[in-house]
């Protein structure tokens, strides 16, 4: 059973920054595309980025392009979430996400694709 830990999460007053992480619990990333999503109170979990099993092609939601950007370290099997000029309407759980998959450069924003999932992490932003 795959498992994902997700960190980094608090606090940040409106444009400012915060990155998260999340270990998955593989000996590569390289099988699987990884996604991060957020659900904010009384709303729908939504995708915010994805990352292909390449590891050099990124998906974003309209909402997030030009301010997050996602990463990954493979010898840390870990997935980064980096948020900059932070909007209180980015407060949220914020949950990754891993699908194993034959395609090298796909990834989606889909949540009902992934099995498997992390806890989640809240992210508030408030002045």
């Amino acid at each position: 059973q795959l498992q994902l830990v997700e960190s980094g999460g608090g606090l940040v007053q409106p444009g400012g920054s915060l990155t998260l992480s999340c270990t998955v619990s593989v000996l590569t990333l390289d099988y699987y595309m990884i996604g991060w999503f957020r659900q904010a109170p009384g709303k729908e979990r939504e995708g915010v980025s994805c990352i292909t099993r390449s590891g050099d092609i990124t998906n974003h939601a309209d909402s997030v392009k030009g301010r997050f950007a996602i990463s990954r370290d493979l010898a840390k099997s870990t997935v980064y979430l980096q948020m900059n000029s932070l909007k209180p309407e980015d407060t949220a759980v914020y949950y990754c996400a891993a699908l194993g998959t034959p395609l090298p450069t796909v990834c989606y924003r889909d949540k009902g694709l992934y099995p498997y999932w992390g806890q989640g992490v809240q992210v508030t932003v408030s002045s």
